[in-house]
């Protein structure tokens, strides 16, 4: 039996003063209870968020953070911290405990990788560094996420006009992104219309479901909307409208192809193209909020991480404050 899930994020939490360790721990509690946590796990799992939002407020440099279900595995709650330098050069030695360093997330890295189920980080000097980790209830460890996204309102918003959702069906997984046009609470009712319609039947064929948005959309004011399908060596994939979809690796990147239009309005004749996904290859699908002008060859080590942390780490570096983003990162089960 296959999952399916979506989510549109809750707000990031800036990690500019001691609020926010509060603020941070308080939902870590809530997500804990609402996943079966008993009163032990969700302690530690309050411990090491404190922990970990301490170190941004103290040491990092833009730093942000949010505390979330996973979008994959079931009732895993996981946090994301993400900030823009000093970064460190030497994470192993970070996670010693005892180490402290003027870099972000250098003191008490141990103990919260102890108490995480697991954990997955990326750091270049000069740069930032983008930590991940998640916790299971009785420790058990989750089953590798295949897909992870994120997505992040425009400016100061509460409201991300931007949704994905991902569905898993034995060895494939398939993802829709919609980007509603404009941004706030109207564009976010024409892209959750579009996951709400996805979940409805989200085994056919992309090309058959983007048809299906493109005119179930038509009573909001509409958007962009792709839907791409890996499954094993290949990812096929149909868009409409300028969400961006790539096949990327370490050395570089591959674009795959969306028509003009917009979904639930006009658009050109959709059509669907399959491509290869060799194995260490990694599908990215993201809205115009974030720039194209990525490129993974200037972010060593990032595409050897997990899907969450690609994700996190390609927002850092592209995603702008003047639009709605939302990105996904997504592999075979192979």
């Amino acid at each position: 039996m296959g999952h399916v899930t979506s989510r549109r994020m809750g707000a990031w939490i800036r990690a500019e003063d001691t609020s926010a360790v509060g603020a941070v721990r308080r939902r870590a509690v809530e997500l804990a209870g609402l996943a079966g946590f008993d009163a032990t796990q969700t302690g530690q799992v309050a411990v090491a968020v404190s922990e970990a939002v301490s170190n941004l407020v103290k040491h990092a440099v833009e730093g942000s953070v949010m505390i979330r279900m996973n979008p994959e595995p079931p009732a895993t709650v996981e946090l994301i911290a993400v900030d823009a330098g000093p970064g460190m050069a030497d994470i192993g030695r970070a996670l010693r405990d005892g180490y402290s360093s003027s870099g972000t997330l250098g003191i008490g890295m141990g103990a919260i990788a102890r108490i995480a189920t697991g954990y997955d980080m990326h750091s270049l000097p000069g740069r930032g560094t983008v930590l991940a980790m998640y916790f299971t209830a009785g420790r058990k460890p989750a089953a590798p996420a295949q897909a992870s996204g994120l997505t992040r309102p425009i400016g100061d918003e509460q409201v991300c006009g931007d949704s994905f959702a991902i569905s898993t069906t034995g060895a494939a997984t398939t993802i829709m992104v919609c980007d509603g046009l404009g941004h706030g609470h109207i564009a976010a009712q024409a892209s959750q219309l579009a996951v709400e319609l996805f979940l409805q039947a989200p085994e056919r064929e992309p090309l058959a479901i983007v048809d299906q948005l493109h005119r179930g959309m038509g009573v909001t004011r509409g958007g962009a909307l792709a839907v791409a399908r890996l499954n094993g060596g290949s990812v096929t994939y149909a868009g409409l409208g300028n969400i961006s979809g790539w096949v990327a690796h370490a050395q570089g990147r591959q674009g795959m192809v969306s028509v003009p239009g917009i979904a639930g309005h006009h658009g050109s004749r959709l059509r669907q193209h399959t491509y290869e996904l060799p194995g260490h290859a990694t599908v990215i699908m993201h809205s115009d909020g974030m720039s194209e002008r990525w490129d993974p060859a200037h972010l060593p080590g990032l595409f050897a991480r997990t899907p969450t942390v690609i994700a996190a780490g390609l927002l850092r570096e592209a995603g702008t404050r003047r639009d709605d983003v939302c990105v996904v990162a997504a592999r075979t089960g192979s």
